[in-house]
């Protein structure tokens, strides 16, 4: 993240507009007047007037009635505007669908943001039984494959700073002690691979690596399989093919654009 001069000062009205925006995409529900001022801490007055003005703008939709509002299309515009500019994802594109198409299981690319994994793309399983996802999700970094990839780029000292303590839990199986997150990023260090065993999701197993675009990566592709269909065998198949997909694009830096 960008730092700023110690003494800029934000612009309310902005900064109220992008929590609106942010609450918005995290909880994509029709949110009436009452709860979107009671999340925000914004009176009921002055969110009226923002909401208006985003509704005019396409920012935010409302619903029949005009009493209830989600994120409108310009959202949508913006969004795709962000994915369409990046050269790394589209570079990543053919890895995502080769890996989809050797295992037909469900394939993700994701970003590092603070102590969060964002969705950047994805290919979906073939499969009835399947791991949900969205472009866009945000997911706790030390509870997914993706994170643990992207953490063991860094050293302890810098994740310890990353992350936010204590950790949160999503299953039983996620890892929140500190010393026991360290040893798994160690390990991550020394194969090459992370691997999430039903700490993010119960039921569906990752595993992922960094991809080798940047130093300290930034970016880390992840295979999601069910328990009950990630055998030996195919968990083994999966890691071989990370780093003959993955692991050989440290060749191909030079083709972004810095």
């Amino acid at each position: 993240m960008p730092t700023v001069p110690e003494e800029f000062q934000p612009v309310k009205s902005a900064g109220r507009t992008l929590d609106l925006l942010e609450l918005l995409a995290e909880r994509p529900q029709p949110w009436a007047l009452a709860d979107l001022a009671r999340a925000l801490g914004i009176p009921k007055s002055s969110l009226h007037g923002l909401l208006r003005t985003l509704v005019g703008r396409g920012w935010v939709q409302t619903d029949e009635s005009g009493n209830r509002f989600r994120l409108g299309l310009r959202a949508l515009r913006v969004g795709a505007a962000y994915l369409d500019g990046d050269d790394q994802v589209g570079l990543l594109s053919g890895v995502l669908d080769e890996l989809s198409r050797r295992f037909g299981e469900a394939v993700h690319l994701g970003r590092l943001d603070g102590d969060q994994v964002v969705y950047l793309a994805k290919r979906e399983s073939v499969h009835r039984l399947r791991l949900y996802s969205a472009i866009g999700r945000r997911l706790p970094a030390h509870a997914t494959a993706l994170g643990k990839a992207l953490l063991a780029e860094h050293p302890d000292t810098d994740v310890d700073r990353m992350l936010t303590w204590p950790l949160a839990r999503l299953t039983q199986h996620t890892v929140t002690d500190p010393e026991a997150l360290y040893t798994a990023l160690a390990a991550v260090r020394t194969t090459g691979h992370a691997v999430d065993r039903e700490e993010n999701a119960e039921g569906i197993r990752c595993v992922a690596m960094a991809v080798p675009l940047a130093s300290p990566a930034v970016d880390a592709v992840s295979v999601s399989v069910p328990a009950s269909r990630l055998q030996p065998e195919l968990e083994a198949a999966i890691v071989a093919a990370l780093r003959e997909l993955v692991g050989g694009l440290a060749q191909t830096r030079s083709m972004l654009t810095t």
